[in-house]
């Protein structure tokens, strides 16, 4: 089987240490399928980035063919068939919004040019580093020529936890639950919905009633401790490790790579994805929603009932969504 290329963005960060040694364990692809590695980064990282190759070379992956180190984003995601966008500029103390989005789109915009200049033809286009949605959005704009669906954001770390959360309430294994969405952007303002989930098969909202007494208890549950809880889940590591999410968040974009490439056998999963209108989301948004993929890419599910409580959560996290797409707008990028 030829070898796959993925190219890995801020790959001497915590992140990309934590996911480079799965992929070429075949996590990610499949434990038949060869692939080369691209590391990318910031000249600054370069030399870090070469550290982790030595690594790769000594782990002596079957699968791993060859492992490059560069600075260039045109060497970087040549003929790159899965670009995992994990490098972007952290928000920092007194930094604004619109200086966070300029920043990013310095970053973001240039390696969608570069990807459509050197990546192969099939590429797909994982963002992780946030604003993941917008800077999704500011890279597939510059990426002419790609469809824009080959790009998505990374929503699904959001998705597992909240069915980690809600398996740790109810005391059930998470395989046992199915079909949570997590809706709008990867931020504060997301909604985790367990409206069409199951547990054991039976419907999540009627399982969580009868383990709390009542739908007025779960609901209360779903709104005062689950709801804010993955939406925060991220503050929360970093007020208590000291650090952000760095292995959950490379088994999260693992995990979400191999759905779309292999395909999620018909269970919902979510994803940020290029709206084409769906569940009223304006088009050309990068929003999350509910997905499948038969490996040929995320498609979303359509036909889920929104509830007033869920259209309203949708719709604040989707002006969110319009808020950044237009300040990066006025900055002259999109």
């Amino acid at each position: 089987m030829d070898a796959t290329t993925v190219t890995v963005t801020g790959a001497a960060g915590q992140i990309g240490y934590a996911l480079l040694f799965r992929i070429a364990a075949g996590e990610m692809l499949g434990p038949d399928r060869p692939v080369h590695l691209r590391l990318l980064e910031i000249p600054a990282g370069v030399r870090a980035a070469e550290g982790t190759a030595l690594e790769l070379q000594d782990g002596a992956f079957p699968l791993l063919r060859s492992v490059e180190v560069t600075d260039d984003a045109r060497t970087g995601f040549a003929g790159a068939n899965i670009a995992m966008l994990v490098g972007a500029r952290p928000r920092t103390a007194g930094m604004e919004r619109g200086d966070l989005l300029a920043a990013n789109a310095g970053i973001f915009g240039p390696q969608g040019t570069a990807i459509a200049a050197a990546a192969a033809s099939d590429v797909r286009v994982l963002v992780v580093g946030n604003p993941a949605n917008t800077n999704a959005l500011i890279a597939a704009s510059a990426a002419e020529g790609v469809p824009a669906e080959r790009f998505s954001a990374l929503t699904r770390l959001d998705h597992e936890r909240a069915v980690a959360q809600l398996a740790a309430r109810l005391d059930v294994p998470v395989t046992e639950i199915e079909g949570v969405t997590i809706w709008g952007n990867h931020s504060a303002t997301q909604f985790p919905d367990i409206a069409a989930a199951t547990v054991g098969g039976r419907p999540a909202g009627e399982v969580l009633a009868e383990r709390l007494g009542g739908a007025d208890a779960a609901r209360t549950w779903l709104d005062e401790e689950f709801v804010p809880r993955v939406a925060k889940r991220g503050a929360e590591i970093i007020a208590v490790r000291g650090a952000s999410s760095a292995a959950s968040a490379a088994n999260a974009a693992l995990r979400h790579v191999r759905d779309d490439v292999r395909g999620t056998g018909g269970r919902r999963t979510s994803a940020a994805v290029v709206s084409r209108g769906e569940y009223g989301v304006p088009e050309g948004l990068v929003c999350s929603f509910p997905v499948t993929s038969d490996g040929s890419g995320y498609r979303v599910v359509p036909g889920l009932e929104l509830d007033d409580r869920g259209r309203s959560r949708l719709d604040a996290s989707v002006a969110e969504l319009v808020d950044e797409r237009d300040a990066v707008r006025a900055l002259g990028i999109l």
